[in-house]
């Protein structure tokens, strides 16, 4: 697989039905190893490793209703009380951020209400701090490391 713009991860692997598949921590099971899911995957450990939040406050692709529509985040980090701290978009390497890119969070993280934003195509990473009252967004450094 192609080498991404993160530090350097061991990761579990095997061979299914031809296939590469990719341990996944949090998910606790083997997935196949797509180009998006090594991005996902490398997102996963530098939140854990590089800014120290607790694999018990970190959740992968789930389904979440948009405007009725069932889409799927992948990944979100919670706070304590429940509430969403980051909410992290992945995209193959070889796919753009665009407008587009941030347009997608943006309609999910109206029903998520996330304080931070993520998007990475494991090449480029841009964060994000919500301004609800303003009704925008702020471009940050990084994301805050876990308190």
């Amino acid at each position: 697989m192609q080498k991404l713009n993160f530090p350097s991860y061991s990761f579990r692997f095997k061979n299914s039905e031809n296939k590469v598949a990719i341990f996944d921590e949090i998910r606790k099971k083997f997935i196949i190893l797509t180009p998006e899911e090594w991005v996902r995957q490398h997102v996963v450990r530098f939140l854990l490793e590089e800014k120290k939040y607790p694999k018990s406050l970190i959740n992968v692709e789930k389904v979440l209703l948009v405007n009725g529509l069932r889409k799927r985040y992948d990944v979100v980090v919670f706070n304590s009380d429940g509430s969403i701290n980051v909410l992290v978009e992945c995209k193959a390497p070889e796919v753009k951020i665009t407008q587009g890119t941030f347009d997608q969070i943006a309609r999910y993280n109206m029903t998520m209400k996330s304080t931070y934003l993520m998007v990475s195509n494991g090449l480029n990473h841009y964060f994000c701090q919500m301004d609800y009252e303003n009704e925008k967004y702020q471009f940050l450094t990084a994301i805050p490391d876990y308190k």
